[in-house]
This record gives structure tokens, C-alpha cells and sequence, in this order.
């Protein structure tokens, strides 16, 4: 990325004054927890129940193609009608599926059951990171801190990502196969409901119809969305061919506790880059430094499948860690210059749907690679997605320009302040906040 070229930028302390951002940021932390838990879980469960790396994989492909399918529907029940009221019965339908899949896959029963039991556990996943998102952007309307506040919630989601495997893995290998699912359902319940309570700082809900066009149509109806909904599979595929590979080269070694300890360092380098392209502001439009982040991230990822040590594979995930968090901030900050505020949260839902998808996809490659030919093979599942990801995001770079396609969003900091059509800030949250309000230009390649 580009060369920082002021240090007057305001930062992850100015952000984490906002009024009433703690109040939604602790019990969201807690909720989004459990999604760097679920696909590690269920590996590890149904491969110790079924001796397969495949039919593992495959459940745990069942969920993620669930939440990638039913996220983004979840983002626009929760525009339309209020995230408390979308959340809770979802929760609760989680830590009851959970339980379900858990249950079978105890009970030794057959792998058609875990499927089906696996459909409403992916399903009903809360889409806390989104929400998050969205109380950000409604509370930061027209400022500058928007971009900070991307990079913030990166940061966030990759420290879930640090801690979220090494728990997950901690505990199914040494409390019990089932203790890192069982956990996983508990944080849903405790995390979704603690949020769904922080209704005062939660977007307001726009129950008007839509018709598919104008300020209410359909967050996938804008070219840009779309783009980056195929991008980040790529990201997706990094994260499950990671994990599957990751558990199959330390079983392999005879050392299974090694498999968080290695992905963690992997999310970690992903949460330091996030740190820093938060802290530093740049030249480059958030275009250009989507296309510079895949650029870095395909090759990266190109030499995963050739070590055969776990100090130099450590050393490349970290490496890969640090092209990924780049990628997804960018992509971030470009969907609320793309979509307008009233379908925030269900623009979000597809970017972490993608996201979903393409780890279930690499889950089910890396597995079945796995079972055919040994524990290096999966590694070849993440340069393939990043590959693909980077030539889509070169030939169709056109559509991730702001104002350009259906529903192209009049109020992020790309827009002038005189753009018609504007929407206005929030006024309930005072003077405090107003004193961020001043705008920013963002160039556009």
C-alpha cells in the first residue's frame, strides 16, 4: 500500500471515545468469538467420531455454505426490522442445533444426520461482526474515524482468530472431543444476548418496502458488492484450507496441541497488520490498496504447501496473516462508499458470507485432499482461491468505483458534503460526536 502521508489521522483512541461504543463492543467481542471456533470444532469432533478427514470436512462445509447462504438474509432482516429482534431467536436456535450436532456426532450415528443437523447450526450463526459494523457506521456518519473504525474491527475479528483455535483446539484435545463445540454454543447464547440488549446504540430499523432499486434496494444489486462478495471467497479459502491443513500436518507430526499454537500465529500476523493500517493513514484510494493486498496475498500464499517444519511453516502463515488483514479492510471501507445506509448490515453479511463460503470450500477441498494425498496437500486450496480472487478483482476493478452502479452510497466520506441526497447524522448522539463530522477527500483512481 501506499506511503502515509499524515500523522494528524485520528486514531483507535479518539475511536474508542465515542459515546456508547464500549457498551456494544464488549458483549459483540464476546458473540463473534464463537464463528473462529465452529469450523476448528467440528473438524476435530467428527474426524475423532468417523476417523476422516473428508467426511470432517464435508460437515463442517454444510455449516459454513449455510451461513454463507442465510447471513446475508439475516443482514437485511436486520435492516428492515432492528438487530435485537433478528438476534435473539437466532441465538437461541444456534446453541440448539449446536447441541444437536454434538449429540449425533457422539452418538456415532450416521453422516446424513450430521448434515442435516449441521444446515440450521451454520444458519442461524449470529452476524455479530456485521452489526458491529453497522453501529459504527451509523454512529460515525460523515467521519473521518470511519476508515479507523474498518481497521478496528479487523483487528478485532483477527483476535478472535487468535484466541478462537487455540481454545477451540486446547479444548477438544484436552477436555474432551466435544468441549470445543459445546463451548462454542455456550458463547453464542451468553455473547448474542448481551448484545441483542444494547439496543440504544443499534441502527435504526427501515421498514419501508423495496422494489429493487433506489436508497432501499438490495445490497447485491450494486456491481461493486458483488465484486467484492467473489474476492473475499478467496479470503475464505485461506481460512479453511488453513485450518484443515494445519490439523492434518500436526497430527501427521504427532503433535495435534501444535495446531493452535501454528494457526494463531497465522491470525496474528493478520491482527498486527490490522493495527497498522488502522494507525497509519494513505495515499492510495481503498481501490488501489485492494488490488496491492490480493497482489501481495496469492504469492504468499503460493509456498504454504512446500514445508516440512513447523518453525518455517509458522513463519510463512504469519507472513500470509499479514497480506490478509490489508485485504479485508479495504473491502470493508469500500462497501460504505457503495451502498447506502439502509442496507449496511446486509452488504456487510455478504462480505463475511463470502468469506464463509469459501472456507467451506476449501474445508471440503483441503479434506478430501488430505485423504488422497497426505497432509501437505491441503496447503495447495489457499493460492488456488487467492489466485482466482486476484484476477477477478483485476479485470472487473471498474465496478468498486463510489457513485458508479445501483445503489451507490451519498454518504460516506467520498462525497462532498454538498452531494444531494445526503443523509443526515444521527442527531441523538450530541456535540460529541458532531465534532467528527468534518470530511476528508478520498481519491479515486
Amino acid at each position: 500500500m501506499a506511503s502515509a502521508v499524515t500523522t494528524t489521522r485520528p486514531g483507535y483512541g479518539q475511536l474508542l471515545r465515542t459515546p456508547g461504543a464500549w457498551t456494544f463492543l464488549l458483549p459483540g467481542f464476546t458473540a463473534r468469538q464463537p464463528f473462529a471456533m465452529l469450523t476448528i470444532s467440528i473438524v476435530l469432533l467428527v474426524e475423532h467420531t468417523t476417523g476422516s478427514y473428508g467426511a470432517a470436512g464435508a460437515v463442517a462445509a454444510v455449516t459454513g455454505v449455510s451461513m454463507a447462504l442465510c447471513a446475508p438474509q439475516g443482514g437485511k432482516l436486520a435492516d428492515r426490522f432492528g438487530q435485537s429482534n433478528v438476534l435473539i431467536p437466532g441465538v437461541l436456535l444456534h446453541g440448539a442445533s449446536a447441541g444437536l450436532l454434538t449429540a449425533l456426532a457422539l452418538a456415532g450415528a450416521p453422516l446424513w444426520t450430521l448434515f442435516a443437523a449441521a444446515v440450521p447450526t451454520g444458519a442461524s450463526v449470529p452476524q455479530v461482526g456485521p452489526m458491529v459494523r453497522a453501529r459504527w457506521a451509523a454512529v460515525l456518519d460523515g467521519s473521518p474515524l470511519l476508515t479507523t473504525a474498518a481497521a478496528f474491527e479487523s483487528v478485532t475479528d483477527e483476535l478472535t482468530f487468535v484466541i478462537g483455535p487455540v481454545l477451540a483446539t486446547a479444548l477438544c484435545t484436552g477436555v474432551h472431543p466435544a468441549a470445543g463445540l459445546v463451548a462454542e454454543a455456550a458463547l453464542t447464547l451468553a455473547g448474542g444476548l448481551l448484545f441483542a440488549a444494547q439496543r440504544r446504540t443499534a441502527p435504526p430499523a427501515v421498514r419501508g418496502e423495496t422494489d429493487g432499486s433506489g436508497p432501499h434496494a438490495p445490497a447485491l444489486a450494486v456491481p461493486g458488492v458483488r465484486v467484492l462478495a467473489v474476492a473475499f471467497l478467496g479470503i475464505g479459502s485461506v481460512f479453511g484450507g488453513m485450518q484443515v491443513s494445519l490439523t492434518a500436518f500436526t497430527q501427521d507430526l504427532g503433535e495435534p496441541g501444535l495446531n493452535g499454537l501454528l494457526y494463531g500465529i497465522f491470525a496474528a500476523g493478520n491482527m498486527l497488520a490490522g493495527v497498522a493500517c488502522g494507525a497509519i493513514a494513505w495515499r492510495a484510494p481503498a481501490r488501489r490498496g485492494l488490488l496491492a493486498a490480493y497482489a501481495a496475498l496469492a504469492p504468499a500464499c503460493s509456498v504454504l504447501w512446500t514445508p516440512q517444519s513447523p518453525l518455517l511453516l509458522g513463519g510463512l502463515g504469519l507472513l500470509v496473516g499479514l497480506c490478509i488483514a490489508p485485504a479485508l479492510i479495504t473491502g470493508y471501507t469500500l462497501v460504505e462508499s457503495l451502498v447506502p445506509a439502509t442496507a449496511r448490515t446486509e452488504a456487510f453479511s455478504w462480505l463475511t458470507g463470502s468469506v464463509a463460503l469459501g472456507q467451506a470450500a476449501a474445508v471440503t477441498a483441503a479434506g478430501h485432499l488430505t485423504d488422497q494425498f497426505g497432509p501437505s496437500a491441503g496447503f495447495t486450496v489457499p493460492p488456488a482461491g487467492t489466485a482466482l480472487a486476484l484476477l477477478t478483482l483485476v479485470a472487473l476493478r471498474g465496478r468498486l468505483v463510489p457513485g458508479r452502479g445501483t445503489g451507490a452510497c451519498l454518504t460516506s466520506p467520498a462525497a462532498g458534503s454538498g452531494s444531494p441526497g445526503r443523509r443526515q447524522k444521527r442527531p441523538e448522539w450530541g456535540e460529541a460526536e458532531r465534532g467528527l463530522g468534518h470530511r476528508v477527500p478520498v481519491a479515486v483512481d
